[in-house]
């Protein structure tokens, strides 16, 4: 991977009587989005100590790619599905390689 690649932390908590219909909901992102254009990672973690909080580790190509991903049908679908779900908005941010 380049260094121009642009890296996403996205940390996701789910409500504490929700955490396995948030996480079907997050999973089912992994194969769509892995065959996005641009995607270069996409993986899916959950805290061993704390359930309810999901990370995506991601890797696109470039701020574009990851600008279509989030206009996606499924990801809209999933932000949709996922509302009610979450017990504080998602934190997504954006990273550059410095070193």
């Amino acid at each position: 991977m380049s260094e121009s690649t642009v890296h996403v932390v996205a940390r996701i908590t789910a409500k504490p009587d929700a955490v396995a219909a948030l996480q079907a909901v997050l999973v089912a992102l992994l194969s769509p989005t892995r065959q996005e254009v641009g995607c270069h990672r996409y993986l899916l973690l959950q805290n061993r100590e704390q359930p309810a909080d999901f990370t995506f580790i991601e890797t696109w190509a470039d701020d574009a790619a990851i600008d279509q991903h989030l206009k996606s049908a499924h990801v809209q679908q999933a932000l949709t599905q996922a509302a009610a779900l979450l017990a504080a908005p998602p934190d997504i941010q954006r990273y550059d390689v410095i070193g």
